[in-house]
């Protein structure tokens, strides 16, 4: 991941893929595989705040309380994305989803890694998640870099999604 690779990893509801976020080439390896468009944006996430610090201008004053609140665990907060986040990753966006995960691998990779890293669902675009890591190999095995295995958490829906500018639920 460190060097241009792709991974799939356990997150808190299916696998992930994940990648350095300020490496395009592997944004778009990610992009690729899922067969998605950039326009929509990806997620960033970490086991810190201040590693997803470098992507967002500020934590507005009007719902800052409620995102440290929520953080680590599964909600992802829209926030105005610094000018240097890559396109590939905030998609047509002027702002960056980013979460602080409860997840114990998720918190092992960005540690290691020192970074906070791109996740989406393994899956095709539309298609259902992958829940195992024997269906992620199945099918992607010749397209990731590395797979970190491990057990997905508890939950069965995606993260949720809000607003930081006003709160509002989006997911």
């Amino acid at each position: 991941m460190l060097h241009g690779g792709v991974i799939a990893y356990p997150t808190e509801g299916c696998f992930g893929f994940g990648c350095n976020p300020l490496d395009t080439d592997a944004v778009k390896r990610i992009l690729a595989i899922k067969r998605r468009h950039f326009s929509k944006g990806l997620i960033l996430i970490s086991d810190r705040l201040d590693r997803l610090r470098p992507y967002f201008a500020n934590l507005p004053d009007s719902t800052r309380e409620d995102i440290l609140a929520s953080w680590p665990g599964p909600v992802t907060w829209l926030l105005p994305a610094r000018r240097s986040v890559p396109r590939e990753v905030r998609g047509v966006h002027d702002s960056i989803a980013v979460r602080v995960s409860r997840h114990p691998v998720v918190r092992m990779l960005c540690r290691k890694a020192e970074m906070a890293i791109v996740s989406t669902s393994a899956n095709r675009a539309s298609l259902t998640p992958h829940r195992s890591l024997a269906s992620v190999l199945e099918e992607f095995a010749d397209e990731v870099d590395g797979v970190v295995e491990g057990r997905i958490g508890q939950r069965r829906s995606p993260s949720v999604i809000r607003d930081g500018r006003d709160g509002r639920y989006i997911r």
